[in-house]
């Protein structure tokens, strides 16, 4: 999962020219890096905090795009992806971290940090709350006995 993001070489210091980041699904994004890689690197992690705000601010998160097509994109982790999933979810079903944690058995700590992107639930976990949200994770993965 990928979302965009724009390079463009800022000179504008009058030192060593730095590459300026934004990212179009989130304005409120611009990083910098020394080179093209390590704008990227800090546009990733401008998007994680961006995502983390957003969830603590109780806001809508764009989606992340499926390919990448032309444009230049950085890539979430699969685990990001599924926090994201699982916040959404929650929104669009009016459903509480409490009301999770109530429907899971579990202590509202252990569902805060299913939505905490610095944390490292288990898929488990995860597979759990969507369950109790009355929902399945499903993957799709190109076909093994083709890429075999």
């Amino acid at each position: 999962m990928f979302y965009e993001v724009t390079l463009e070489i800022d000179e504008t210091d009058g030192g060593a020219p730095a590459w300026l980041v934004t990212v179009p699904a989130f304005p409120e994004i611009t990083t910098f890096g020394d080179t093209a890689a390590e704008a990227c690197v800090a546009g990733l992690k401008a998007i994680e905090e961006a995502i983390s705000a957003r969830m603590s601010d109780s806001e809508d998160i764009p989606a992340p795009l499926a390919t990448c097509g032309d444009s230049r994109c950085v890539e979430i982790s699969a685990l990001t992806y599924l926090k994201i999933a699982l916040y959404t979810v929650c929104r669009a079903k009016s459903v509480t971290r409490a009301e999770l944690a109530r429907r899971l058995g579990w202590h509202r700590e252990q569902v805060d940090r299913l939505f905490r992107l610095d944390h490292k639930s288990r898929l488990d976990q995860l597979e759990s709350a969507f369950k109790a949200l009355g929902e399945t994770i499903r993957f799709s993965m190109p076909d093994m006995a083709q890429a075999a």
